[in-house]
């Protein structure tokens, strides 16, 4: 019995811990709403400009590459840039047209 008389905690804690539980998911929630949910905002957004991607729209890889698209498959992009012609990965691309993938500068 003294051993289990230890571990309870002293009367009138309990509202303690509660203030404790609160602010605990007062900070989740802020950096949910700073964090989490802007960047999955902006990946649905990106994957909605490569959705309507399609050939002869001129687009900008984030190596700074400019060039037509020159034919599309499931992730790879053949693109026209002067006279050569590239294979860039689908998620590469930052700009179609005038719209660009959201955090990326203008």
């Amino acid at each position: 019995m003294p051993i289990l008389a230890l571990m309870t905690p002293p009367p009138g804690t309990g509202g303690q811990m509660s203030i404790l539980l609160l602010q605990v998911a007062g900070f989740g929630a802020v950096f949910y709403f700073l964090f989490i949910r802007p960047q999955n905002q902006a990946r649905k957004k990106h994957q909605e400009l490569l959705a309507a991607l399609k050939q002869g729209d001129e687009i900008t890889t984030s190596g700074g590459i400019i060039g037509k698209v020159k034919s599309m498959k499931e992730d790879r992009i053949t693109i026209e840039s002067g006279s050569a012609s590239l294979v860039v990965e689908r998620s590469r691309i930052v700009r179609v047209g005038d719209q660009t993938a959201p955090g990326q500068p203008n």
